[in-house]
């Protein structure tokens, strides 16, 4: 599980290597550090478990978001199933043979869904889309590179966008398409954009 003790690692640790926690901090809280710092997580009352104290119970649902956006950003990681997730170093620790209950799971995930950074993708709720900018975020990210790069009144496609050479160098470089639509969608909401159909499928008019 991801709640260790100073100089402790977990299943986590050769993949969130950019954060670490303050030896001052509160249990929970997240800072991101320099990339070389392991993990280090202090223990909450009962690891793995959400606290019925609501105080407590609201640090840790904060540390579990903060490392899971991390986690899912780290290795560009847009959706997966609430199985896949729960079988992930993020859930579940093989060496200390540690899993977090599917019920707290579904707690961590829903209030993913709250602050707006992830979406189900069915009724059942058994997979989803984990967006560790929320749409508006990257619409915005978008907007500022087509400004910056003189590209109002410009037309593209989604594949030209999101792996074209010209935004190489740009966060949402590779960015899988449902985030991207989403992305434009709320851009198109502020009248900044346009998703149109065109002879090679789906793109999108900047203003």
């Amino acid at each position: 599980m991801l709640h260790l003790g100073r100089g402790e690692t977990g299943p986590a640790h050769h993949h969130l290597q950019s954060l670490t926690l303050s030896p001052k901090c509160a249990p929970g809280q997240v800072l991101p550090l320099a990339p070389s710092r392991p993990l280090i997580l202090r223990p909450f009352p009962s690891p793995g478990r959400l606290q019925p104290n609501v105080d407590t119970r609201q640090k840790q649902l904060a540390a579990w978001c903060s490392l899971v956006l991390s986690f899912c950003r780290l290795h560009k990681q847009s959706s997966m199933t609430v199985m896949e997730a729960q079988e992930s170093p993020l859930f579940n620790n093989v060496k200390l043979q540690r899993k977090l209950p599917m019920e707290s799971i579904q707690i961590v995930l829903e209030e993913l869904r709250k602050k707006g950074n992830l979406e189900w993708l069915d009724k059942n709720k058994s997979s989803f889309l984990i967006m560790w900018r929320r749409p508006e975020e990257w619409g915005k990210l978008i907007y500022q590179w087509v400004s910056r790069s003189g590209q109002n009144n410009s037309v593209f496609t989604l594949y030209e966008l999101t792996n074209g050479e010209d935004t190489e160098d740009e966060e949402f470089h590779g960015l899988d398409e449902a985030t991207l639509l989403r992305a434009l969608q709320a851009l198109q909401q502020e009248h900044k954009a346009e998703i149109i159909t065109i002879s090679d499928g789906r793109g999108v008019k900047f203003f």
